[in-house]
């Protein structure tokens, strides 16, 4: 390999760093969309001096950049991606409990930590999915299964006195059949996916956009409506969660991001599923109750929780959660990069990139480390920049109406949907909708709505 200029080096990582925050702050906009364009421009800029291994280096600065970033529209906007669709529900709730600006540095901490945790991994983790890889693909199914059904079996739903000893078994039936008729519709989408013809195009449409945005997005933000809920003057940023919480998150995220990472057709979103498992509480679960006559301070209608020590665990709980799942889509683009190095294979469209850049055949150990200089130079920039505009942000949309700008985000999801995927993802994402709200009647977890994943890649496997 020729000589590294510093210089060069640098500015890969702070142009990777900035597009990284375009991408995720920008709903529609994926690290992908920069991937293939750089991908396009490699000759050009080959032709000028910048040589593959900055290019590449571009494209895995984005990658987790964005990782970093992708929180804050979950978070303020409701506008979720892929990656934090699960954090759309947990987050808003903190927003509107005047924690929208901790969720987000809580999120920042847990990409950081989920960097240290992933770098203590590698070694062990590397040795051990090296060995065992050729076995994975033929019990996929039967993995995720396995994970659903953990899944379903501990939803406890609400607890009703008087109701016969059934009544405990009718929050798992409903959690079957939101999972059930999710998966349908993820089925539906994906087998007809040519259907999408976006009138912007940035490569590949994804269907995910209009299925998340409605079961996640455009849902809670109806439900936000119908509470009538306000955003407090005040939003506390330091951190209000237990050590013992914050640690736990790190290393349930990053664990379960580093896990999936090796797994073919297993996206960092049900690795956030399975995070969540080991969160106590009914963090994804809410309803649509009674309003508060009386405004509580910072002038937040609020809504009316029945058992105030449930209530706080109920929010210590988003806020792990938060942390949990930043980890996993962290640790899970760093370990992209190393089930690349280790096994050949490529788990997400920034890595294909990589290795059509530069194929596998020419990564030696001096670029290895410089890649992984350049995740935590990359990591560092991040981590201080989401801290910031989540600072910020709360401050900027409290003088806002709550209630307009709910319905101008609803309407920003439903041209983002239309313009990058069509009137079939416009279909799509009306139909999800009213979908994803029935979690809040039915009073049980959101996360089974994952089942427009989970469903049609266990299928896929079978």
């Amino acid at each position: 390999m020729e000589e590294i200029s510093l210089f060069l080096l640098l500015c890969s990582v702070l142009a990777g760093y900035l597009l990284g925050i375009i991408s995720g702050l920008l709903p529609g906009i994926h690290t992908n969309n920069f991937a293939l364009a750089l991908v396009a421009f490699a000759p050009f800029l080959a032709e000028r001096g910048v040589a593959p291994f900055y290019i590449a280096l571009i494209i895995l600065s984005n990658a987790v950049s964005h990782t970093f970033h992708d929180i804050i529209p979950s978070v303020f906007l409701g506008a979720p991606d892929a990656d934090t669709a699960l954090a759309v529900l947990p987050g808003h709730r903190l927003l509107l409990e005047g924690a929208g600006a901790e969720a987000v540095r809580l999120s920042a901490l847990g990409s950081a930590g989920s960097v240290v945790a992933s770098m203590l991994f590698v070694l062990p983790f590397s040795l051990f999915f090296g060995a065992i890889y050729p076995y994975l693909q033929e019990y996929m199914a039967w993995v995720l299964i396995t994970i659903v059904f953990i899944m379903l079996a501990s939803e406890k739903g609400e607890e009703v006195e008087g109701q016969g000893p059934l009544a405990k078994y009718r929050s798992k039936v409903f959690a079957l059949f939101l999972f059930l008729i999710t998966g349908a519709l993820g089925a539906f989408a994906f087998s007809r996916e040519s259907l999408l013809v976006p009138v912007i195009s940035l490569g590949q449409a994804s269907v995910l956009l209009p299925l998340l945005s409605g079961l996640f997005g455009a849902s809670q933000l109806i439900i936000s409506l119908l509470t009538s809920s306000e955003i407090p003057e005040e939003s506390v940023s330091k951190f209000e969660l237990s050590r013992k919480r914050i640690l736990r998150g790190i290393l349930t995220g990053s664990t379960a991001g580093s896990l999936v990472a090796w797994l073919p057709g297993v996206s960092s979103a049900i690795a956030a599923l399975l995070a969540g498992l080991f969160v106590r509480s009914d963090f994804d679960r809410i309803s649509i109750k009674k309003e508060n006559s009386e405004p509580v301070p910072g002038g937040q209608k609020s809504v009316l929780f029945s058992d105030p020590y449930e209530d706080r665990q109920t929010l210590e709980s988003s806020k792990e959660f938060i942390v949990s799942v930043s980890g996993v889509n962290t640790s899970n683009a760093i370990f992209g990069l190393v089930a690349l190095l280790v096994i050949g294979k490529t788990r997400s469209g920034a890595m294909a990139a990589m290795n059509e850049i530069l194929g596998i055949e020419s990564l030696g150990f001096q670029v290895i480390l410089l890649f992984f200089a350049a995740i935590l130079l990359t990591s560092l920039f991040s981590y201080f920049s989401t801290v910031w505009i989540g600072n910020n942000a709360h401050h900027m949309l409290r003088k806002l109406d709550y209630t307009k700008l709910c319905v101008g985000v609803l309407a920003g999801l439903t041209i983002t949907v239309f313009l990058f995927t069509g009137f079939f993802g416009l279909f799509l994402f009306v139909i999800s909708t009213p979908i994803g709200m029935l979690p809040s009647f039915m009073k049980v977890r959101k996360s089974h709505a994952m089942g427009v994943i989970l469903l049609p890649v266990i299928l896929y496997f079978f």
